[in-house]
């Protein structure tokens, strides 16, 4: 346990960020399934609709510094990719 006060709020701070990041990304995540789902489904207009949603979410949680900004660019980069991938196979 941290001694000293500086110690303490700095404890607390870092229990307050962690539950704030931890929400933020289970719910990267869960739009992120949504939107994978939807590329799979192969239908283009539900499946741009959510792969916008995913790259919202994703971007504001790199903006808040829970996602690194590459990693952040290299997801949507991906999803992109299978959306495009998809519908070139039609």
């Amino acid at each position: 346990m941290a001694n000293t006060r500086s110690a303490q709020k700095r404890n607390r701070q870092a229990l307050k960020r962690r539950a704030r990041n931890t929400s933020v990304r289970t719910s990267v995540k869960h739009v992120v399934k949504k939107a994978r789902e939807a590329i799979a489904s192969k239908d283009p207009k539900k499946a741009r609709e959510a792969l916008v949603e995913a790259t919202r979410a994703i971007d504001r949680a790199a903006s808040k510094g829970v996602l690194h900004a590459k990693n952040a660019s290299r997801r949507i980069a991906r999803l992109a990719q299978a959306l495009s991938g998809t519908l070139a196979a039609k």
